[in-house]
């Protein structure tokens, strides 16, 4: 619930109109920040308040100047903790107003659920939960492309599509996908960062497998303008700029889908140790035809089909993501060491589930 103070209260003041990366730089060494609004219906307080949270900013963010009541719970929901009171506001009001409706239409930093997602949650959990265990017990030691063909059946009724980032290992994935539907959607995260080897390698491998349907998703130009204006978001914080240019972006280009196949392996990393064939996340079908492959795996079916390889790869790079957060691996490195090198991460975050993603 959103605190109401009566008075002056202590703490760095700032107007809402100061640019963001000066708030952000005041952040670091304030424990309280007053974010001052000039106008009840300038929105830039709470995008300043969201961002912040968004970043890691654990400090007390209190509301002053013109806000009113009926902006209660959205200040609540977008970070702040606390209101400071005009003489003469009644608390009581706000209140009222913060607690006048439980649940909520659209996302936003609290992490409550909204109607749609617990709507879907609860239409969709249980059956698709049913049909994951279902369909583990039927693909049990059988083989990627029949785990492909296995979730592409039409009796079930899904709409399926794939994520791919056209790296090191994804040749494999696609070319099984096109074989059993080359009009599968392909959705690739066009991140601005990428490495022109990767860009171009995603138009030669998209014309030699007959891909009809890969979709280029780029960051929202509102969110970047706000989080990444400079574009080197990476150099301060890689989960943010992950969560820009991947996690969001993914989010909606996706949202028509109840069932994505992924190129994930269980051999990458600690966190795909358990993967299974099919799994839920978050509400939709996670399908995973390559769970049990390895690198020899990999590189056999890439031999055995002559499939074109990604230029990087002679060249060190086992893992390809964007070019700031990836090196080439030296002999005897894990495949994925050079991801996020020096840094205590090992996922972007785009098959991580929100309660993973938060932990």
């Amino acid at each position: 619930m959103l605190q109401t103070l009566e008075g002056i209260q202590n703490g760095l003041r700032l107007s809402v109109t100061t640019p963001l990366e000066e708030v952000e730089a005041a952040a670091a060494s304030e424990d309280v920040l007053v974010l001052e609004f000039e106008a009840f219906r300038d929105g830039r307080g709470f995008s300043l308040a969201s961002v912040l949270r968004e970043r890691g900013y654990a400090g007390r963010l209190i509301a002053a100047g013109k806000v009113l009541p009926d902006q209660a719970r959205h200040l609540r929901r977008s970070g702040f903790d606390a209101v400071e009171l005009q003489p003469g506001a009644d608390a009581a009001v706000w209140a009222r107003m913060d607690q006048a409706f439980s649940a909520a239409y659209q996302p936003a930093t609290g992490g409550a659920p909204t109607i749609w997602q617990r709507r879907r949650a609860a239409s969709n959990d249980r059956d698709l939960e049913a049909l994951a265990e279902r369909l583990n017990r039927e693909v049990e030691g059988k083989s990627a492309p029949e785990i492909v063909r296995a979730a592409l059946d039409p009796a079930l009724g899904l709409r399926v599509g794939t994520i791919s980032s056209f790296g090191a290992e994804s040749a494999a994935l696609l070319h099984i996908i096109a074989k059993e539907r080359s009009e599968t959607p392909v959705v690739f995260l066009e991140t601005g960062q990428h490495f022109l080897q990767t860009l171009s390698y995603r138009t030669q491998l998209t014309k030699a497998l007959g891909l009809s349907d890969v979709r280029l998703v780029t960051p929202d130009a509102g969110e970047k303008t706000t989080l990444d204006a400079r574009d080197d978001l990476w150099k301060t914080d890689a989960d943010a700029c992950c969560d820009l240019r991947k996690v969001r972006p993914l989010a909606r280009a996706t949202a028509g889908f109840n069932a994505i196949i992924t190129g994930r392996k269980r051999y990458q990393a600690s966190t795909r140790a358990a993967l299974k064939p099919f799994e839920v996340l978050d509400g939709v079908l996670r399908i995973n035809p390559l769970a049990d492959w390895d690198s020899e795996d990999v590189e056999a079916w890439l031999v055995e089909h002559d499939l074109p390889r990604h230029p990087l790869v002679e060249q060190g790079y086992l893992s390809i993501g964007c070019w700031p957060c990836t090196r080439a691996v030296e002999d005897g490195e894990d495949a994925r060491a050079g991801r996020w090198s020096g840094m205590d991460k090992v996922e972007c975050g785009i098959h991580l589930g929100k309660r993973q993603a938060a932990a």
